[in-house]
């Protein structure tokens, strides 16, 4: 049966995923993204424009160039590479004209060579096409050469040797780690040029004040250019280290909760095990799956899926519950761990109402009959972290093989409890005796439908149900 939903309400999996990561990631960012945030907001209402949009889109597409056939990793580097190419051939031209302004015919050569940079860092971006790292080799060979060309002209007072300096930061970013023999090779080159252009190229003769004036201004541009691009590859390589260390706290938020992932992290490798005295458990089934995915094949039941147990997961942060697993069309949740709360009955009793609400919404959407069946029961479990790859935080006890019956004793559209959770529910909820039922490794147990919560005094119980009021029915395995 085709999916009614409009294509705009259609999302798969694992851009749901997406979307939950970007959400713990909200909720455990660092500092370095907190400063961040904060100074996008004062700067909002001067970048939020029509105009600034389209200059950001210029700057999007201008990065972006040549990178568009390789993988998000190297994109991401091929796009800083384009982005420093733009900075060095803006201010090279700045250089240029600085020059050609102050003395066009004492300093042509150095014009045309920095107009030769200009043109060539510009070609960088088009390099990308041969292969990842010609961009790259194409901007260290252009500078190398162009320094000694500086360093020939104004001597090593001019400072244009300090920009060697840049090539043990920048070698990283412009290569990455997976080639530390090219980097290193990189950075002893630089090294090398550094230490011949100080004892080759030292000041010949008197320097006249206007030639100290330039060779003054030189040294300071040269100066701060290294600064702020040793600064800018220092702060690139500790963005990635944020950026990876917030990704890998998303991911693991996402599989286990946060109070087990705080243990963790501060004990890593450490055995993670829990005896709770009292918790709730549920279980949750829709009946008829197999017949159903038969029927609408494998994208419509996988975006099915998606959409209800994505709803679930709202669910159990709202109610303050714990979603332990998906077991194909089964989904687990409990109350009462890896915290102790002194309503978890409660708390789980409300999940299950809110679950089947969203079912019967989904069903009333898609036109699907989907039903769903709930099992619930409390008592003393243990739980831990099981594994070391894929690993998963599992609960297991006597209360999780009760819960996990009396889901397949319980009818479509109700919740089925044990007695436990009744005792444990009281008078706050309203209940349908079902009868005993004799559950296999356990014994017979009482059992009762929850209706749902009482609203006001007047529906108080007019007398308790007792034993001897149950009919005596049928036996589970």
């Amino acid at each position: 049966m085709p999916d009614p939903r409009p294509s705009s309400e259609k999302s798969s999996g694992a851009q749901r995923l997406q979307e939950q990561l970007r959400a713990v990631r909200g909720r455990t960012s660092s500092p370095l993204h907190a400063m961040k945030v904060r100074l996008g907001a004062l700067l909002r209402p001067l970048t939020n424009n029509a105009f600034m949009r389209r200059v950001r889109a210029l700057g999007r597409r201008l990065a972006a160039a040549g990178t568009a056939s390789y993988p998000p990793d190297v994109r991401r580097r091929l796009k800083i590479l384009n982005v420093m190419c733009y900075l060095i051939a803006a201010t090279t031209l700045l250089y240029a004209i600085q020059q050609a302004t102050t003395d066009f015919t004492t300093y042509a050569s150095m014009i045309y060579l920095n107009m030769a940079i200009v043109a060539t860092v510009l070609l960088v971006p088009f390099a990308h096409r041969l292969n990842e790292i010609a961009g790259g080799l194409l901007l260290v060979a252009v500078e190398f050469v162009a320094l000694l060309g500086f360093a020939s002209f104004f001597s090593r007072e001019g400072g244009g040797h300090l920009q060697y300096l840049i090539a043990a930061a920048a070698a990283f970013v412009i290569f990455g780690l997976q080639r530390l023999w090219l980097v290193a090779g990189v950075i002893l080159l630089a090294l090398g040029l550094h230490l011949y252009v100080w004892y080759t190229f030292p000041v010949v003769g008197p320097v006249t004040p206007e030639q100290q004036a330039v060779i003054d201004s030189l040294y300071t541009q040269g100066a701060i250019t290294t600064f702020a691009l040793i600064a800018a590859s220092v702060y690139y390589a500790f963005s990635l280290a944020e950026q990876a260390k917030a990704e890998t706290d998303a991911v693991l938020r996402n599989v286990l909760p946060d109070p087990i992932v705080e243990r963790l992290k501060a004990n890593p490798g450490g055995l993670i095990a829990d005896s709770i005295d009292d918790a709730s458990i549920m279980f949750a089934d829709i009946s008829g799956f197999v017949a159903l995915a038969r029927r609408l094949g494998a994208d419509a039941t996988v975006d099915m899926l998606s959409r209800i147990v994505s709803e679930f997961d709202k669910l159990a942060v709202h109610h303050g519950v714990e979603k332990i697993k998906t077991i194909g069309d089964a989904y687990m949740v409990v109350a009462g761990l890896p915290e102790p709360v002194p309503d978890h009955t409660a708390r789980l009793a409300r999940m299950g109402f809110s679950m089947l609400d969203t079912v019967a919404r989904i069903r009333s959407d898609s036109g699907l009959n989907i039903n769903l069946r709930i099992g619930m029961a409390s008592g003393p479990v243990m739980a831990g972290v099981i594994g070391t790859r894929k690993f998963s935080y599992d609960v297991w006890g006597d209360a999780v093989n009760l819960a996990s019956r009396l889901e397949g004793q319980s009818s479509p559209g109700r919740i089925l409890i044990c007695p436990g959770c009744r005792a444990k529910l009281g008078d706050d909820f309203r209940y349908e005796a079902r009868g005993p039922i004799e559950i296999k490794g356990i014994g017979a147990q009482e059992t009762w439908f929850l209706l749902g919560e009482r609203t006001s005094p007047a529906d108080a119980p007019e007398a308790p149900v007792t034993p001897s009021d149950l009919p005596r029915t049928r036996t589970a395995s």
